[in-house]
């Protein structure tokens, strides 16, 4: 753990030139002493390392040495950190990584290598549930939104209306399997599915992005809009508690434990976009689910039963 602690206040001292112990101390997450001994440690190791004393002062690297990743040309490190991007998001080990790159990178690379860690998001759960091709013309779109630069896109609504829109590009994430692109516009945030988009062409101008504005917050914050909207109409059911982790895994996060088990029925609150969809849900079911309302649901499950009779009954 210490060679890698060391490794790092090395290529820390090399992005600022010059830090103190307290600044090491924060960047590492230790004590200040253990980072004076980590900064001494170094220096007695050979590595060019030596502190200045007074006022102002602190500990640099001599002649401006400096480990450097060279080889790496500009598109390959925005390459190299579009991949790990979805993966920093939530494995700390890879975001410790990136930021030791990121200070191994030569400093105009930098700036183009951080926005490539953050422009990309993976989402692995599907609509509904608890917890991949992507279509479109997705590389010109990293490039816009590694670039920062505003596009105008051809877009498809889900009727096939085509439209032409100018945008800032924010970021892509992949939804179990469907990419979107979530972007600025005239009326503030959008998200477009990248299968609708039919074109896409940068301009020179510098896309406006919210000060502090965070991919995956961003990201959570659609997911919650669309689930709300695909539960505006509920439903209370009984079941076997043998059941309930079959139901729950059914509707997902619309499936919400109210009560009852220890030998008695399992009442649940189940949510769809409409009493249909529900009654559709559950009719596989049959009597080993009570509906307890709302009647609309009973009502939809008695037509579906009924229609079922009625197609299956054999001819005379």
């Amino acid at each position: 753990m210490r060679a890698d602690r060391l490794v790092a206040i090395l290529l820390l001292i090399q992005a600022r030139g010059q830090v103190t112990a307290a600044e090491v101390a924060a960047e590492n997450e230790v004590s200040t002493s253990t980072a004076r001994r980590d900064l001494e440690a170094l220096s007695a190791s050979g590595v060019p390392v030596y502190p200045q004393p007074g006022r102002g002062g602190g500990w640099t690297l001599v002649g401006g040495a400096r480990t450097d990743l060279s080889g790496l040309t500009a598109p390959e490190a925005r390459a190299l950190f579009l991949l790990a991007g979805p993966a920093a998001t939530a494995d700390p080990p890879v975001r410790s990584a990136l930021r030791k790159l990121v200070r191994a990178l030569p400093e105009t690379f930098r700036a183009g290598a951080e926005a490539a860690a953050d422009a990309v998001v993976v989402d692995p759960a599907r609509w509904g549930a608890r917890g991949p091709d992507a279509g479109g013309p997705a590389g010109a779109l990293q490039e816009a939104v590694v670039a920062r630069r505003r596009i105008t896109m051809g877009y498809a609504d889900r009727r096939g209306n085509a439209t032409e829109r100018l945008v800032d590009p924010w970021g892509l994430v992949d939804k179990d399997g469907t990419w979107y692109l979530v972007a600025g516009t005239a009326d503030g945030r959008r998200t477009f599915r990248l299968d609708r988009i039919t074109s896409v062409d940068p301009t020179d101008v510098p896309s406006e992005r919210p000060d502090g504005f965070d991919l995956r917050q961003a990201w959570d914050q659609v997911v919650d809009d669309v689930e709300r909207r695909r539960s505006t109409v509920t439903a209370t059911v009984r079941v076997a508690a043998r059941f309930v982790p079959v139901l729950r895994d059914h509707f997902g996060r619309h499936a919400t434990v109210l009560g009852g088990g220890d030998g008695d029925p399992v009442r649940l609150r189940v949510a769809a976009h409409s009493a249909v969809s529900i009654a559709e849900q559950l009719a596989g079911w049959g009597a080993r689910v009570t509906v307890e309302e709302p009647d609309a649901v009973r009502d939809e499950l008695a037509r579906i039963g009924a229609e079922l009779v009625a197609s299956s009954r054999k001819d005379p």
